[in-house]
């Protein structure tokens, strides 16, 4: 398995943004407003999948007092990481281009400032989704074994 690398995620939010913007200019005279604060479900969602992250790594290092992980839990967490990353991403990617759309013309158009708001909850939400994503995803990685106290005492047996 690889782990999801930003050069990635960077490339689905360039694309995104590519479409959103080719979109926008295409039809936005004829798109409702948007609501202010439309994009803070993937804020909710980036922070139970950190803190979902931080549940999972005390277990998965088998802290004391926590429960050992099942490896079909963990790979379930690594692929609702990888999925949720990957949608945080596009995401950011169509809220940046309705950003740099409406943000030039937000005194010209009466719309452009309220879906101004709602570009830039929606950007930032996006990014946090994509932080709790990569946090749960990183949480997910099995730690490293201790040296063998063999090795360590001088004892090669």
């Amino acid at each position: 398995m690889r782990f999801t690398r930003p050069r990635d995620l960077a490339v689905a939010a360039v694309l995104a943004a590519l479409v959103a913007h080719l979109l926008l200019i295409a039809g936005y005279n004829s798109l409702p407003r948007l609501p202010a604060f439309v994009g803070l479900t993937f804020l909710v969602l980036g922070g139970v999948e950190a803190w979902f992250g931080s549940t999972l790594r005390a277990r998965i290092r088998r802290k004391p007092g926590t429960l050992p992980v099942e490896a079909l839990v963990a790979a379930r967490a690594v692929a609702l990481a990888k999925a949720s990353s990957l949608a945080g991403a596009i995401m950011v990617g169509a809220w940046g281009a309705v950003l740099l759309y409406v943000a030039p013309r937000f005194s010209d158009l009466e719309a452009a400032a309220g879906d101004t708001l709602a570009a830039t909850v929606g950007l930032v939400s996006s990014a946090a989704l994509i932080g709790g994503a990569l946090w749960l995803e990183h949480c997910c990685r099995t730690p490293e074994e201790p040296e063998d106290p063999d090795k360590i005492n001088g004892f090669r047996g």
